[in-house]
């Protein structure tokens, strides 16, 4: 990993907010990019190929797991979801901050993979708060919200074993917030080993 590249894990509950909150992110700050899924199923009406997902078919997927050419990857519902390793490794070495937005449990793989990674937890401010989010969305029924309720709890559990907590009472304040994190990682003595040498070399 480039000494000025950052690697991200961005979880959170559904309904936390986490697709709002990057997009506000990514939006203020060049440096930050956010990483593009690979997956078999078929593009959804108006997503776009390369912009909302890399869309292949298995075949291909297989080629590249075998290839160690994914960061984690996993199936559901009879389709392969992932996180190709070369776009990724590309932006790192650009010095990017590069967020996968991740669910816990590939979150943890990429953990094991990746022992510096940043990982940051969007949480909501209450699960009653949360709650409210889902069924103002108006799309899903009761049996469905309560599925994800009863998810959210579980992934809210695993919270502790991120570096960063950020609540998300507002969007502009959780921006700041993972903004100030970035920051924070950029100034860190194990990414900035190289300045280090040269100006040692220079004095």
């Amino acid at each position: 990993m480039a000494d000025n590249g950052i690697l991200i894990t961005f979880s959170g509950p559904s309904g936390s907010g986490k697709d709002t909150v990057l997009s506000k992110l990514v939006e203020k700050r060049n440096d930050a990019k956010i990483s593009i899924s690979m997956t078999t199923r078929k593009p959804r009406n108006g997503e776009i190929d390369g912009t909302h997902y890399y869309f292949v078919n298995r075949e291909y997927f297989e080629k590249k797991i075998a290839a160690d050419g994914m960061l984690e990857y996993a199936e559901y519902a009879g389709n392969l979801y992932g996180t190709p390793k070369e776009p990724v490794d590309e932006m790192l070495r650009a010095g990017k901050a590069v967020i996968l937005e991740i669910e816990v449990q590939g979150a943890e793989k990429i953990r094991k993979l990746y022992p510096d990674v940043v990982s940051i937890f969007l949480m909501p401010p209450s699960v009653r708060v949360l709650e409210e989010r889902l069924r103002g969305r108006n799309t899903e029924d009761e049996e469905t919200i309560n599925h994800r309720l009863v998810i959210a709890r579980e992934e809210i559990r695993k919270a502790s074993d991120y570096d960063y907590v950020v609540i998300n009472d507002t969007i502009e304040n959780a921006v700041a917030r993972i903004e100030t994190i970035i920051d924070a990682e950029r100034l860190k003595t194990s990414r900035n080993k190289k300045i280090i040498s040269e100006v040692i070399n220079n004095v």
